[in-house]
């Protein structure tokens, strides 16, 4: 098996159980998922959707950047939220994060997220 590195950075909230940030295998990292907690408070950055989703794009860019990539490299991307109907906004915020070619995405409805966040994402990066 190839050999596995941590990835980890201060400028992403720290893990809240027993995961890491990320873990890079070969040329590909596994991206923990991310809520939209501030790295420095670890608190959650507002209860506006909005803001949450930015946040958590934020703590994904961080955590990309420490495994020497960049949201750009991701190629899988999963997003969970409270709300369906938030569908809209989640899109509209993602495309000031991304550029096509767009990853493979998916999003997913669930009932409860940690924290009572309204948003998690999580992906796959190749580099």
């Amino acid at each position: 098996m190839a050999e596995k590195i941590i990835i980890a950075t201060a400028k992403a909230p720290q893990a809240i159980g027993t995961y890491s940030q990320a873990v890079k295998v070969g040329s590909t990292v596994y991206l923990s998922g991310q809520i939209p907690l501030v790295a420095e408070t670890m608190e959650i950055v507002s209860d506006e959707f909005e803001a949450q989703v930015v946040q958590v794009f934020e703590n994904l860019t961080a955590v990309c950047e420490a495994a020497g990539g960049s949201l750009s490299d991701i190629v899988k991307l999963n997003i969970f939220m409270t709300d369906l109907s938030n569908f809209a906004t989640v899109n509209e915020i993602m495309g000031r994060y991304f550029e096509q070619p767009y990853p493979a995405r998916a999003a997913i409805g669930v009932k409860q997220l940690p924290k009572d966040s309204l948003v998690e994402m999580d992906g796959v990066m190749e580099i």
